[in-house]
């Protein structure tokens, strides 16, 4: 029986062989004749004819997502690569790794021709990247390609599943990978502050400049009391998970806050807290450079979502006290008007106008030392929402920076601190000052105790000084009529 066995082996072999054999002779015979006989015009017909053929006794549809729609990204094919990024098999063969400079995460994605098979729902999808061709043109220009004018690739993926699966993958599965891309690149991204490019405020996309963010500060580290920290960070979780309710109520979804305080009370480092605590893009911007109205709404457009725009010392940036309409409009050598200054109107509809929609999940915070300086008008509810007082130093933001700064929870000196702290204006970054200059702890904090009772001295000097009693000044002119019209022309400045 083994010998039996052992032939029909054999001659099932031959069989094999020899069906192998003939098909690749008549492949090689179909090939010489293609080659010889038919003309290459015709030969890609020929083969996307046999393809379509094939294609139609299959059940697998392919997708095919190229990099670029027309001239500008395709916003599927980048989020597919960040979601591959994180789904290559222990099967793959090649991996591509980069680190942009300046990053704090390598990009790791699929190398060309490399496929990976991904399970959504319980049903089978097989991702391909391909490099469909090389064009060897100068008018086709990829911006992430320095030598993309000499060479250029049009990079494609592909994606296999059953032709049942259509409406799963348009209507669910591809809005799936691009929300799960979009949280990856937040979460890997490396925070970045923006400032404004002046040279390029009529270029849309290079209207900020960013670098890294590399602040260190956290809501655990800046000297705030533990009921104002934890009121900020309720308010910001409860910011950040209320997009629907935001939308329900016909809202821009945006929180504005002010902090306002004497230097040194910490206004920068929350804003850098709260940057990293969100993994927000801060944007820096500066009033005083703009031109016009219309600059302000270029550079509101051109931030992007989940990021912190910030206008520090409000009330030196812009004269919101005159209230000023007017004061953007002056009169050209030619006789028309033109607009100088972002006024107050700008400023506000900046900040709750139709352009403060032009974008989701942004935070406007202003800063200033003196918020009494503010037009009323700027801290109404709905432009302001968090009014959050950045005060002098107490005994718990000492502890705090004590615990930083030396390492250390308790001392015998810490008493005497909070007493002094209690009864003088000083200020957390002045108390980190102290702490920094001596390296051993105890005598950081005497240095602290003689600063503290040289500011107290200060203090009762500048309140028993007798009061300069200033002037006022008041402008005097007169009115001449010229022609039928009046002008106003300034004499001279006389105390009252």
């Amino acid at each position: 029986m083994s010998s039996s066995s052992a032939e029909s082996k054999m001659a099932l072999a031959k069989t094999v062989f020899s069906t192998i054999g003939s098909i690749a002779a008549t492949v090689m015979l179909v090939r010489t004749i293609v080659h010889d006989y038919i003309p290459p015009e015709l030969h890609e017909y020929l083969f996307f004819g046999l393809k379509n053929m094939f294609i139609k006794f299959s059940n697998q549809l392919t997708m095919v997502i190229d990099e670029f729609d027309g001239l500008v990204n395709n916003e599927i094919y980048e989020a597919v690569a960040i979601y591959l990024g994180n789904k290559l098999s222990p099967n793959i063969r090649r991996l591509k790794i980069s680190k942009p400079a300046k990053e704090n995460n390598f990009n790791i994605t699929m190398e060309r021709n490399e496929e990976v098979t991904d399970v959504y729902n319980g049903q089978t999808f097989k991702w391909i990247w391909l490099c469909c061709r090389q064009t060897q043109s100068t008018n086709f220009y990829n911006h992430r390609d320095m030598n993309s004018t000499l060479k250029s690739e049009i990079r494609t993926f592909e994606l296999t599943f059953h032709k049942k699966n259509k409406d799963l993958v348009i209507n669910s599965y591809l809005p799936y990978i691009m929300k799960e891309a979009k949280l990856q690149k937040h979460e890997n991204k490396t925070i970045k502050i923006h400032t404004v490019d002046y040279e390029n405020m009529y270029n849309l996309h290079d209207m900020w400049r960013p670098v890294n963010l590399d602040h260190p500060a956290t809501f655990g580290t800046i000297a705030m009391e533990q009921d104002q920290k934890d009121t900020i960070l309720k308010d910001l979780e409860r910011f950040v998970k209320r997009k629907d309710y935001y939308r329900k109520v016909g809202k821009a979804w945006k929180r504005g806050y002010l902090l306002f305080g004497p230097p040194g009370t910490g206004k920068s480092s929350l804003i850098a807290a709260m940057a990293n605590y969100l993994n927000f893009d801060i944007y820096d911007l500066e009033l005083t450079v703009l031109m016009r109205n219309s600059d302000l709404k270029k550079l509101l457009v051109a931030t992007a979502n989940k990021s912190i725009l910030v206008v520090e010392d409000i009330d030196c940036t812009i004269d919101l006290q005159d209230n000023l309409a007017n004061r953007a409009a002056f009169v050209n050598s030619n006789g028309y008007q033109q607009e100088n200054k972002v006024t107050l109107s700008g400023l506000l509809n900046f900040i709750d106008g139709l352009w403060s929609s032009c974008g989701d999940e942004r935070i406007i915070i202003f800063t200033t030392n003196h918020i009494e300086k503010l037009d009323p008008a700027l801290l109404r509810p709905g432009r302001m929402d968090v009014h959050i007082h950045m005060a002098y130093c107490t005994p718990c933001g000492f502890k705090l920076l004590a615990a930083n700064y030396l390492g250390i929870k308790d001392h015998k000196l810490f008493k005497e601190i909070e007493d002094l702290i209690d009864t003088a204006n000083v200020t957390p970054a002045e108390v980190a000052e102290q702490l920094l200059k001596e390296d051993e702890a105890e005598d950081s904090l005497k240095g602290l105790i003689n600063f503290i009772h040289k500011k107290i001295k200060e203090k009762e000097e500048t309140e028993t000084k007798p009061k300069k009693v200033e002037i006022p000044q008041v402008e005097v002119g007169m009115t001449m009529g010229r022609g039928g019209a009046d002008e106003y022309i300034p004499t001279c400045l006389l105390g009252t």
